[in-house]
């Protein structure tokens, strides 16, 4: 058997771009994408993202290049991730809602050679492009303009709209193979939630293996209905992008959307699928809506979700699944696997044990809770703290020009997410916090995340994050920022909400500050920004509660 090796027919590059090519054989009069009034067929989806990318490969754009794309969750941001990388260029979605100084800074960074911008975004990225420095090369535009909106090419600063990219494309174009599984494929920035966003990229055999990975673990079938409430520009949809084209799904796109019109959508659709961050599902749970006539399956993830906010989505007939993954893993790549005898448990009792991140999904090789100063793995009890490491294909091939942070996070053989967690006897994995956000308190480790699962509780609170506050005499002590639900008569005092946490947390973890806010800020995908909250409870001063 020595003497058996690979060869071309049994080493043709693996990437999730065939997904799409396969879709148009065998779900080609089948619906893949719904937005408005307009529907599209996998077939026509498929010849439509051929023009494009001949259009592309027209433009000189050519294997390697990164071609950005800053749009909404619409047909041509679902389109242009088949269309890019069937150019052979690199695929760089960004995240609309970045100011025009950080979207300039990712563009130079990324070398981008194109961009496609949606008309809601033009101005802001018209100013990115100005801050470019005068002996930067400028990326060329292309505007995806609404309906009855001015064509592109008219416009100053862009060479073409889209529907004129599509029409002058060929349908026949025989897209660019990758000559090796390891090209890059995706080139993501982190939302920055904790620092600088950083350029992660992604090769097509690890989104070929997240993407199947992620559909095995969520139990999708064929034709689901996919409703479009995560945005596509965060870890490209968790590669659900990728994943509706590989089960012939029905893409529901939504430009924005809240709680009425997901709810709209699912009824007039009959979605089956959607995925969205915790704040989504507490979206959806505010305002007393009614129950849901047919089960939707839900997958959240992006920040440790409270068990009552689980608790509660549940009984609006929600199906919650729970998986963790990073933006340097391109998707999922943990999920809490349900085992049948826990449906024998109470309500509150699944919801707690849903809260959890899991288990490796079949394609990670494997995953572990190490104590930093031994980098042993620690006790499974459930309550020894370590940093999370993760190890498998699905893992980014590194930072782009970024040799340091390239080399802190992909050492001795693992990945360091940053992420603090615990490792249960069952041996699945709970996230406790990122390392940032742990609380070191008269000495002890405190959790934020399990501070802010209770805060979660109160009947008042719609929102919380906890967060270190200086303290003269215990180093560090809980700070609460809360934000209130709408239409609360009788509003909780400072003292009101410290005495509800008194009464159900350990008196070392009770907050010794609580701050309200309208709202509290947050990135584009729902995720708390804490360290807008850090700096915040810093500028309070060192405070001395040591009598508390």
């Amino acid at each position: 058997m020595d003497q058996l090796k690979p060869s071309p027919p049994n080493s043709r590059p693996l990437t999730p771009i065939s997904f799409i090519e396969r879709s148009a054989t065998v779900y080609a009069d089948c619906p893949s994408i719904i937005y408005g009034s307009s529907t599209y067929t996998w077939s026509e989806s498929y010849l439509r993202c051929l023009r494009v990318a001949s259009t592309l490969s027209s433009f000189g754009i050519t294997r390697g290049d990164v071609v950005s794309v800053v749009a909404p969750n619409i047909p041509a941001m679902y389109e242009l991730h088949f269309a890019i990388p069937m150019a052979g260029a690199v695929l760089n979605t960004i995240n609309l809602r970045l100011n025009a100084h950080t979207i300039s800074v990712i563009l130079r960074h990324a070398d981008s050679k194109l961009v496609f911008v949606d008309y809601q975004s033009e101005s802001i990225v018209l100013e990115a492009i100005s801050l470019f420095p005068p002996t930067c090369p400028l990326p060329r535009l292309v505007l995806i303009a609404e309906e009855g909106q001015p064509r592109g090419g008219s416009k100053p600063g862009f060479v073409a709209d889209y529907d004129a990219v599509l029409e002058n494309g060929d349908p026949n174009f025989d897209w660019v193979k990758p000559e090796t599984e390891f090209h890059p494929l995706t080139l993501n920035y982190t939302s920055g939630t904790t620092s600088a966003p950083k350029g992660v990229v992604h090769s097509h055999r690890g989104t070929f293996l997240v993407t199947i990975d992620s559909l095995i673990s969520w139990s999708v079938p064929k034709e689901p209905v996919y409703l479009w409430t995560l945005p596509m520009f965060h870890a490209n949809g968790w590669s659900y992008t990728w994943g509706m084209a590989a089960t012939g799904g029905t893409n529901v796109c939504l430009r924005r959307f809240d709680a009425a019109a997901i709810y709209a959508a699912i009824r007039k659709y009959h979605v089956t699928h959607m995925c969205g961050a915790p704040v989504v599902l507490n979206l959806l749970t505010n305002g007393n809506p009614k129950p849901l006539e047919k089960p939707v399956e839900i997958m959240t993830a992006g920040a440790p979700p409270p068990a009552v906010v689980l608790f509660r989505t549940e009984s609006l007939g929600f199906v919650v699944s729970h998986g963790y993954g990073l933006t340097e893993t391109g998707g999922l790549v943990v999920f809490c696997t349900w085992k049948n005898k826990w449906n024998m448990f109470p309500a509150v009792e699944r919801a707690k044990l849903k809260a959890r991140q899991g288990v490796r999904t079949p394609a990670m090789a494997e995953i572990d809770v190490i104590d930093a100063e031994t980098g042993k793995s620690v006790e499974r009890d459930g309550k020894t703290l370590g940093e999370v490491v993760l190890c498998g294909g699905c893992v980014m091939l590194g930072y782009l020009k970024d040799a340091e942070g390239t080399g802190k996070a992909l050492k001795d053989g693992w990945f360091f997410t940053g992420d603090v967690g615990v490792m249960h006897p069952d041996g699945y994995l709970e996230i406790k916090d990122r390392s940032k956000d742990v609380i070191i308190s008269g000495g002890e480790n405190l959790s934020s995340v399990e501070v802010e699962s209770v805060l979660y509780g109160h009947p008042a609170v719609n929102e919380a994050a906890v967060v270190a506050r200086p303290d003269e005499f215990w180093g560090e002590t809980p700070c609460a920022f809360v934000s209130l639900k709408e239409g609360v008569k009788e509003k909780p005092t400072e003292k009101d909400v410290m005495e509800y946490c008194r009464e159900r947390m350990p008196r070392y973890m009770v907050p010794k500050t609580v701050v309200f806010e309208a709202e509290l800020p947050k990135t584009s995908t729902g995720k708390i920004q804490k360290f807008v909250l850090r700096e915040a409870a810093k500028a309070m001063g060192s405070a001395n509660l040591s009598k508390l």
